[in-house]
């Protein structure tokens, strides 16, 4: 008889970290939507800087990936994440204060703090390929990923029904909500129970980092996931920016939130069915899709100024980045061993938060400078180019079949 009792226990993890993704995600996008209009009310008529407080946010992921790696290493993944947390509740806080102070500096500095939680935070997805059954590894993945379709409206939502909350200062009470949001995940990690993966496991920490990014499975996970994340940060950091800003259109702040609230639909409702597709048609052939599915989202958006062109266009940026970014994460559970592990899955997320961080103040300057065009016109040559890596991987993988030996 088979023993069915660790069905429950799988169950039970994933569910707290499907919970800890949607608090953390509806956290993200609260700060992507309140951040930027908190910066173009301090700012004035020059929004060279207007990304800026988004970028501290990616500076601050960044920071925090390698650390957060390394020290779930030792520590393990509960304690990790429990640190992480804290963490993001306590630059929340900052930023909250900075509000109420009308300091952009000191505001730029709690969400540089607070986005150190994302470099903890972003270890759920891979968390959740660690608790699943082999089998269950690529939906587990995507699942997990896809609960962060719950910050498509609670994040919006809660930024401007908090905006006024504690003060009448606008989005002061947003910013204590989001340290609410982030404190709570690290009480929910501590009711999950992870695989050991501690240093004492693990003394031999297997093949040298250099050798492992040289394999073409690793770069194209790293390009999928880093250049189709700085294709939909790129566009989605701006559109707040060019809706409040152009003159040819108003908008209101409803129609802001409407176009971020589906968006980041876009982003994470395909999850639920996104593990399935790379299980039935492969991981290469679901990053291509999303590169072409960038590609239009870009043609969307240089068609027109219109409330429509900006909500299907960042509809279908959202879904471009799911199928690259997932398919990315597939790729790096599959380069590493269990004692490879820190050091793969921190590198990784370094690389792609730290390029994350430069194209999100680059976005600023080339909007300031050039307008919303070339915001787009930028994109091309980025996706073009995860479009031809996945098309490279499958070309080496095709050959690697038929040069292998016959099965005895």
């Amino acid at each position: 008889m088979i023993d069915s009792a660790p069905v429950p226990h799988h169950v039970r993890n994933l569910t707290l970290l499907a919970l800890c993704q949607a608090l953390f995600f509806s956290g993200r996008t609260l700060t992507f939507f309140a951040a930027s209009l908190v910066a173009i009310a301090m700012l004035g008529k020059d929004l060279t800087f207007a990304t800026l407080p988004v970028t501290m946010m990616l500076v601050g992921t960044s920071l925090g990936t390698l650390p957060a790696a390394f020290l779930m290493r030792i520590w393990g993944r509960k304690w990790g994440f429990a640190l992480g947390s804290a963490l993001g509740a306590m630059g929340a806080g900052i930023a909250a204060q900075a509000v109420a102070m009308d300091s952009f500096a000191l505001f730029n500095i709690g969400i540089l703090i607070s986005g150190l939680y994302s470099g903890f935070a972003q270890q759920y997805r891979f968390a959740a390929a660690e608790v699943a059954p082999s089998h269950l590894k690529e939906k587990s993945v995507s699942m997990v990923i896809a609960m962060s379709v719950v910050g498509a409206f609670v994040g919006p939502e809660t930024a401007l029904l908090a905006k006024t909350w504690i003060s009448d200062i606008p989005f002061q009470g947003t910013f204590w909500v989001l340290s609410l949001f982030f404190g709570t995940t690290g009480i929910l990690i501590l009711f999950a129970s992870f695989p050991d993966v501690s240093a004492a496991k693990y003394q031999d920490t297997g093949r040298p980092l250099p050798q492992i990014m040289k394999s073409p499975t690793f770069i194209v996970a790293l390009i999928a996931g880093l250049f189709g994340y700085v294709v939909m940060n790129f566009l989605m950091v701006v559109t707040p920016v060019t809706m409040e800003t152009i003159k040819t259109v108003m908008f209101s702040h409803e129609n802001i939130k409407l176009v971020i609230q589906w968006h980041v639909a876009g982003m994470f409702l395909p999850g639920f069915f996104t593990g399935h597709l790379i299980k039935k048609f492969g991981v290469v052939r679901v990053i291509a899709a999303g590169a072409a599915i960038l590609l239009a989202s870009v043609l969307v958006a240089l068609h027109g100024l219109t409330f429509e062109h900006f909500l299907v266009s960042l509809i279908l940026l959202g879904v471009g980045w799911n199928f690259t970014f997932t398919g990315g994460t597939i790729l790096v559970t599959e380069v590493h061993t269990p004692a490879e592990r820190a050091k793969v899955q921190g590198t990784n997320d370094f690389l792609l938060f730290t390029g994350l961080a430069c194209s999100s103040l680059m976005a600023g300057t080339v909007y300031h400078h050039f307008g919303w065009d070339w915001v787009n016109y930028a994109m091309l040559p980025i996706i073009l180019t995860i479009l031809l890596s996945a098309l490279w991987l499958r070309a080496v993988r095709r050959r690697a079949q038929r040069n292998a030996p016959p099965a005895q």
